[in-house]
């Protein structure tokens, strides 16, 4: 049973697979949320580690040390037998240096010239973005406080404080805007609300805004107005541009960041938190682990260790360039054409197409899925 291949077991599970393949290979997908993966992260997917558990994290030794002595294995190694380390399985010993080599690899790509990555904190284990959120709402802030998150019918996500969401019934969110004028984030208006609101925890990001965000503005008003109020800066869906020198990078501003690494970073689908307060560390360590979360995956933390790595590449800068020039085309070819874009433009990797606005032989309305159908 175990050496069997995946065509001698299930060949229908097979043929799925093989038909999304080519789907994938055939069709220009133009899904902000999506990415190709590249065959070095689907490898170390695809590794033994999927086979373990792990609850828990690394010793402090190995991961407070210095980069380049993170692979000298049988110094850890050593001190793994002799001092164990904080998980609550064993057979652990080789899932240590991968965890702590994707810690010390994210660090190194989201590092600026003022923050270097020894004084970054990474958290690999969140399953998923939402699971990240949640967990940084789980360490500093209490069912019933004030959250501002931007609105998610004008771009923001569903974990920012959407009544669908738990985060919109557990906390009581104040949601801003976009500026229907200027199709820009007015922060003036976010300094009135959170004023008059005085939130626990301020949210900055979204999944459907195509503009930079100012994250030092951001800080300013925070600091200004609701000293003390938490800054969490969601990048999952520019997180790439962000490494590529393309987007403002929040590292130094906000409190805590969270993203997924199967967006831009064209990585395994899961997240990570970062942060440059060690006890901001240790709170959203205890809430992902054991608060948000049982075992990690540390298959996909071996897949986000190799996407870090690519993503400190010219090859990695290059196609984050290419992506922004090429949504920058197409938004400037749709307005050629007569489209009206929600917001204006574009100077990041998505755009939006107010459809409202097109007239049809028919006289219905225009949607979404009638338009991808037609694309299709």
């Amino acid at each position: 049973m175990f050496a069997q291949s995946l065509a001698e077991v299930d060949p229908a599970v097979r043929d799925i697979i093989g038909f999304e393949d080519d789907r994938q290979r055939r069709k220009i997908i133009m899904i902000a949320s999506e990415s190709l993966c590249p065959k070095a992260v689907r490898e170390a997917l695809d590794s033994p580690f999927t086979n373990l558990y792990a609850e828990g994290y690394p010793s402090t030794r190995l991961s407070g040390s210095e980069r380049k002595r993170v692979l000298e294995y049988d110094r850890y190694l050593a001190f793994h037998r002799r001092y164990g380390d904080r998980r609550f399985y064993k057979g652990t010993e080789f899932v240590n240096f991968i965890e702590v080599l994707a810690q010390k690899l994210a660090a190194e790509i989201f590092a600026t010239d003022s923050i270097p990555a020894e004084d970054i904190q990474v958290n690999v284990q969140a399953l998923s973005g939402a699971a990240a959120n949640n967990a940084v709402y789980e360490a500093f802030v209490s069912p019933g406080d004030t959250v501002m998150g931007m609105s998610l019918s004008y771009g923001g996500h569903l974990s920012h404080g959407s009544p669908f969401n738990r985060s919109g019934k557990y906390y009581k969110v104040v949601p801003y805007l976009v500026n229907r004028k200027t199709g820009r984030i007015d922060y003036d208006e976010i300094r009135d609300l959170m004023k008059a609101s005085q939130p626990k925890m301020v949210i900055g990001g979204a999944s459907a805004y195509p503009w930079e965000i100012d994250w030092k503005k951001f800080r300013e008003i925070v600091d200004e107005v609701a000293p003390g109020a938490m800054l969490m800066a969601d990048i999952s869906h520019v997180a790439g541009l962000v490494v590529a020198g393309l987007f403002p990078n929040p590292i130094g501003y906000a409190d805590a960041v969270t993203m997924t690494t199967h967006k831009t970073l064209l990585g395994p689908r899961s997240a990570i938190i970062l942060t440059t307060d060690p006890e901001k560390a240790r709170r959203i360590n205890t809430a992902v682990f054991p608060g948000e979360q049982g075992g990690p995956h540390i298959n996909t933390i071996g897949a986000m260790a190799v996407c870090f790595k690519l993503a400190a590449t010219e090859d990695f800068r290059a196609i984050q360039q290419r992506i922004v020039e090429n949504a920058k085309a197409l938004a400037e070819a749709l307005k050629q054409r007569g489209m009206k874009l929600v917001y204006g433009g574009t100077n990041t990797h998505l755009l939006l197409v107010d459809l409202t606005k097109v007239d049809t032989e028919s006289g219905v309305s225009l949607r979404g899925d009638f338009v991808s159908n037609i694309l299709d």
